[in-house]
Order: structure tokens, then C-alpha cells, then sequence
């Protein structure tokens, strides 16, 4: 069994029946994580008869502490499975160490009890860590909607270069995948709604049924979460590695804002391209639709055109624009807060990209249905 890890090689080989030696090569303070104890572990649990274990260190370049706990635990696992553990081919250094660690007995009292926190103090504590996670996110908000303001006046540092850019990134670029999902949403709607509406004899309603689903509804919120899934988890990842490689904090060094500079053109394109993105999406959707309605149904082409002209009203088609406009917003924000918030580590920028798509989907469904309650008390 072999552990491959940046300059540092373990081998675990069987010499003989019960005897299993183990090659150590490499510089194991360039590790960036502990020796492969697991694979010792397998080795000695796989072993038909394990009697002794044994170490080959001629090609070991360099070690440090984590190596003598790495050894010691292998000790321990010797003990448990009654296993003679040989250190003759270890570093001089290493076995004073392990005589040292055996010669005083670890005391009893020294390793601390988990201790379980009360119930009212971990409700205290996600209360805490709640109102500030809110409150960073009212903060962000103000903060962009003052940028927005100073570039309305012509008077922030933003450059419509990178703006434009962005709108080629999140618009013609991602065309491809807005047609194919909202495509097969079409397929989908027609597909069900042609089975239930068979069984009255209403086939022909099926065009309204698209038309309206898609519209008003499916067409800006498909788009908005195939772009919080796509662009929103891009802005997350960007900016997380620009805080890991400290280029934010370079950018305030120079006087620069990093929320007019960075998080507005991203906000800005994404507004202007979700409303070209979410007409496109239902015209995409209509077409999915006419593809089952022509195909399966006893509907001619000019009849499914005709219902689904009469059946789409302006102020449907504005309504989705609008919340599409609206869900982009939205992908940008979660997008660009949660990179922003991103800790300075790889494992952080994966978490806040993450972070940035549960949050942004989450918030498109909530905002969805806010405005479907909206429309029905305003009558739209």
C-alpha cells in the first residue's frame, strides 16, 4: 500500500508472512498534513497474522514533530494488536524521542472532558451569530446602494469596461444553458398539462397553460436560478480568491473601493442582461411547449400561436421581466456579499461559494412567492 503527498512517500510492503515494513522517503516538513496513518492501519488490519512491524528511513530527507506523533500512534497501534513494533530503522533523533514519551506516563487528568454547552446557550449563541450575519447583509446593502448613488452622480470608481465584460460572461455566454433548461421546463409543463387536460377534451388550452406558467413565472425564475448557480457562485469564487491573495486590501491601500470597483459592475451587468435572458428563456419555453402540443396533441402550429398570443398579456410578460431584473439583483448580491466574506484559505473559498449558491437560490424562491402574493392582492 502506498501515500503519495507533495514531496513525501510512504510504502507499506509485506516482507514475509506477519512482517510488514514500512518505507518512508521524502521531506516531511513539507507535508501539509499528517503521515498516512491510515494506511497503516489497512496494512496491519489486512494482514493475515501481523507480528511485527518494522521501519525503513534511508531516504528520509526531513521530519518534525508530526512525524514522531505519527510514530508514536503507529506504536499504539502495535500495542493493540499485539504487534512488535521495531525502530532500529528510524532516525536516532526519533527514538530518543519515542524513549522519551514512553519513559513518562501520560496522566490522567491531563486530557480534558468534552464539555456539551447548555441548550439556552447554543440558542443564545445562533441567535448572536444570526443577527450578525443580517446585519452584514443590511450593511453590504447600504453600502452598494450608496455606491450606486455616487455612480449615478458620475462620481465612483467604476469602469464600464468591466461591466461589459461581465455582461458577455453572464449573457451571450450563458445563452446555452438557459435555452436547454428552459427548453426542457417547456416539455415538462406541456407534458403534464396535456395529460391532464386530455381527460376534458382541452388540449388546446395547453398553449395557455405554457404560455402563462412561463411567462409569468417559470421563465425568470429558472433563469434566475441557473444563473445563481453559474454567475453567482462565479462572483463568490472570484472575489474569495482575490481576498485569499490579498488584492482587496491592496486596492484599499490605493484609495480604491472595492465595492464601487468590484461588486457594482458585477451588480450593474447582471441587471442589465437578466431581462434579455428571461425574454429569451420564454420564448425557449414556448417553443419546448409547441414541440409536445404539435408533436403529441391534435394542435396545428397556427392554432398553439394564436392561443399563446392571445393568452400572454403585456403587463404578465413586464411582471416577469421585472422580477427577473430583480432575481439578478439578487445573484449578484448573495454572489459578491459571500466572497466578500470569504475567509483567507482555499477550504474558505469553497465554503463561501457555496454559501453564495444555497443563498441566492433560497432567496429567489422567497422573493417568488412574496411577489406572487403581492400580485394577487394588487390584482395583477
Amino acid at each position: 500500500m502506498t501515500e503519495t503527498a507533495s514531496n513525501v512517500n510512504l510504502v507499506v510492503e509485506q516482507q514475509s508472512p506477519g512482517v510488514l515494513l514500512i518505507h518512508l522517503s521524502g521531506n516531511y516538513r513539507e507535508q501539509s498534513g499528517p503521515p498516512g496513518l491510515e494506511v497503516v492501519r489497512q496494512a496491519l488490519s489486512r494482514a493475515p497474522v501481523a507480528k511485527s512491524l518494522s521501519f525503513e528511513s534511508s531516504g528520509l530527507t526531513g521530519w518534525d514533530s508530526r512525524f514522531v506523533a505519527f510514530i508514536f500512534n503507529c506504536t499504539e497501534l502495535c500495542r493493540a494488536g499485539n504487534v512488535e513494533l521495531r525502530d532500529d530503522g528510524l532516525p536516532e533523533g526519533v527514538r530518543r524521542l519515542l524513549r522519551l514519551a514512553r519513559a513518562v506516563p501520560e496522566r490522567k487528568d491531563v486530557r480534558r472532558a468534552a464539555v456539551k454547552a447548555p441548550f439556552l446557550e447554543n440558542v443564545g449563541e445562533r441567535a448572536l451569530k444570526g443577527w450578525a450575519g443580517t446585519t452584514a447583509m443590511f450593511t453590504f446593502l447600504g453600502e452598494n446602494v450608496l455606491a450606486l448613488g455616487k455612480l449615478l452622480r458620475g462620481r465612483a470608481q467604476f469602469r464600464w469596461a468591466d461591466a461589459f465584460l461581465v455582461m458577455e460572461q453572464c449573457g451571450p455566454q450563458a445563452l446555452g444553458i438557459v435555452a436547454l433548461i428552459n427548453f426542457l421546463v417547456g416539455l415538462i409543463l406541456a407534458f403534464v398539462g396535456a395529460v391532464q387536460l386530455m381527460k376534458f377534451g382541452a388540449s388546446i388550452y395547453v398553449a395557455d397553460l405554457v404560455a402563462i406558467a412561463t411567462v409569468r413565472e417559470m421563465g425568470c425564475i429558472m433563469t434566475g436560478i441557473i444563473l445563481c448557480g453559474r454567475t453567482g457562485a462565479a462572483f463568490a469564487a472570484q472575489l474569495g480568491t482575490m481576498k485569499v491573495n490579498e488584492e482587496i486590501n491592496a486596492l484599499q491601500t490605493f484609495g480604491i473601493s472595492p465595492i464601487e470597483f468590484l461588486v457594482l459592475p458585477r451588480m450593474v451587468a447582471l441587471m442589465l442582461v437578466m431581462p434579455f435572458l428571461c425574454a429569451f428563456a420564454d420564448l425557449i419555453s414556448i417553443a419546448g411547449g409547441f414541440f409536445v402540443s404539435v408533436g403529441m396533441l391534435d394542435v396545428t402550429p397556427t392554432e398553439y400561436l394564436t392561443r399563446t398570443v392571445n393568452a400572454i398579456q403585456l403587463k404578465s410578460f413586464l411582471l416577469g421581466v421585472g422580477k427577473g431584473c430583480f432575481f439578478g439583483f439578487l445573484v449578484a448580491y448573495t454572489g459578491c456579499l459571500r466572497g466578500m466574506q470569504s475567509g483567507s484559505s482555499a477550504a474558505a473559498v469553497g465554503e463561501a461559494t457555496t454559501r453564495a449558491v444555497v443563498t441566492g437560490i433560497t432567496a429567489i424562491v422567497a422573493s417568488d412567492g412574496i411577489f406572487a402574493v403581492l400580485t394577487h392582492v394588487m390584482g395583477i
